[in-house]
């Protein structure tokens, strides 16, 4: 059964220009740069440099023949608005110029296309004395090499492979005996291989044969795992050397790259730059913040756009050809001070958040301490700057602030809080920072366990778990004792 009802629903909605707000402060610099370059490309009543834009409100508002409903009557007139819009009065041709200066443009620094890692690998097989068959085997198991330099494949799966997709019928054998003879012959040395422990025997192999060499090798072939585990006292047994001839066995190990590919001398992987969005700088002992200049371009509406409402509402007459003409700009100078408008808010909304950080920060940003970090999470700053915990998220999201001590990642200043032996809230990272120095400073033949971790931390008036002590050390990327361990 159908039926027919009333419902009232108080719903908020978010405007066009608010989703626009959010999106630009959410924008690191150079993501901002783009956009910017973007909206200039687009709506040409935009402007850039130092000129002071016209108000074309007041244009808007004396015009008393112009409204948005279309529904006022237009008398033809002789002046056609497109006149306004035309630039064919001068040939393009006429106005360009090749004796520019190096001032008059930012010029920006190509990246060279260098050769790719694959590439390099493929071009050495030029060098090897292998037939046609064997050439296209090689080429396939280097298209099969990731980019840390290892094959993570079965051999008998590359022979099926070369079956199905080169239609290459060969063994087992064969594939192991090019993979082996040519393909781990390339550069850089150890690329090709199976498994870590092959990739590091191939760079001991290719070095010149000394004992602490061929030593290593025995030990990587035969006690792997327990090299591995660093079980020393039974690769002392096993082998019946020395401790100082064990330590040498392994600073020679520690000498060889683990992933050879990444280390690729013609690497042409574009290097990201960080553009830090603010400057905090320590002035006469008080604290001066700024924002990067590129955070704030000076952008005006267009003189000409302006001009053109000017003409339209000096014209007695006009006609519908000049109102269609009229509506477009309107559009787009209403979008181009939306725009201006929303810059500036972003402006604002950053500089205010993170003055809020700063001074809730203040210890740490005028000494370099991070021991000096207070407790802080997003609704602290949200609530003392009355915004929105989405907005200070989006303040802090992938953006960086440059120190005297290091350009930092925003999110960092952000931990929980936890309560010491005194009642007083500190910051997780004080915690983490002092759990980090504890075990630098620990004795590497006796690492300290997790359990005497918390102990120690505990004395130090920090009353944690041996499992929050076990996650924070994860967090700071720190193994555990047995793997800490040196002789």
């Amino acid at each position: 059964m159908l039926k027919q009802s009333l419902q009232q629903k108080l719903l908020q909605k978010l405007s066009p220009q608010q989703i626009q707000l959010m999106k630009l402060i959410q924008l690191p610099t150079q993501a901002f740069e783009e956009r910017l370059k973007q909206e200039i490309e687009e709506n040409p009543a935009l402007d850039t440099g130092k000129e002071e834009s016209d108000n074309f409100e007041d244009t808007l508002v004396n015009d008393t023949d112009y409204d948005d409903s279309g529904t006022d009557k237009i008398e033809t007139d002789d002046i056609n608005i497109d006149e306004y819009l035309s630039d064919d009065e001068y040939p393009s041709y006429k106005t360009q110029a090749n004796n520019y200066s190096s001032d008059d443009e930012e010029k920006q620094i190509p990246y060279a296309a260098g050769t790719t890692f694959h590439q390099s690998l493929l071009n050495q097989l030029n060098t090897f004395n292998i037939d046609e068959e064997e050439s296209a085997i090689a080429e396939f198991l280097v298209g099969s090499i990731d980019d840390s330099g290892y094959i993570r494949r079965e051999i008998i799966d590359l022979v099926d492979d070369l079956a199905f997709t080169q239609n290459i019928f060969t063994s087992e054998e064969k594939v192991e005996k090019i993979l082996t003879e040519v393909v781990q012959k390339l550069d850089p040395i150890g690329v090709g291989a199976r498994t870590l422990k092959e990739c590091l025997i191939i760079q001991l192999k290719a070095k010149n044969s000394k004992e602490n060499t061929q030593l290593a090798i025995e030990i990587l072939q035969n006690a792997f795992d327990h090299f591995v585990k660093k079980h020393y006292n039974k690769l002392l047994d096993k082998f019946n050397i020395s401790e100082e001839k064990l330590k040498d066995v392994i600073t020679e190990i520690g000498r060889l790259n683990p992933k050879p590919g990444s280390s690729y001398a013609g690497n042409n992987k574009i290097v990201e730059q960080i553009v830090p969005d603010f400057s905090i700088r320590i002035i006469d002992g008080k604290l001066e913040l700024t924002l990067n200049s590129r955070n704030a371009p000076e952008l005006h509406i267009s003189k000409e756009y302006s001009n053109m409402l000017k003409g339209y509402n000096d014209a007695k007459e006009k006609n519908k050809s000049q109102k269609d003409a009229v509506l477009f700009i309107k559009q787009k100078l209403d979008s181009a001070k939306w725009f201006i408008d929303a810059i500036k808010q972003r402006q604002q909304t950053l500089l205010v958040t993170m003055n809020a950080i700063m001074q809730h920060q203040e210890e740490f940003f005028l000494t370099g301490d991070e021991r000096k970090l207070k407790p802080m999470i997003l609704k602290d700053i949200a609530d003392e700057i009355n915004m929105d915990v989405s907005t200070v998220s989006r303040v802090a999201n992938s953006k960086y602030v440059s120190t005297p001590y290091g350009t930092k990642l925003i999110k960092e200043f952000f931990s929980e809080s936890m309560k010491n032996d005194q009642g007083e809230d500190v910051s997780t990272r004080e915690i983490k920072k002092i759990l980090e120095t504890v075990i630098k400073e620990e004795d590497k033949r006796k690492p300290l366990t997790d359990d005497k971790l918390s102990k120690i931390l505990k004395e130090k008036g920090y009353p944690i778990a041996r499992r929050t002590v076990a996650k924070y050390r994860e967090q700071l990327d720190i193994s555990v004792a047995r793997l800490r361990k040196e002789i």
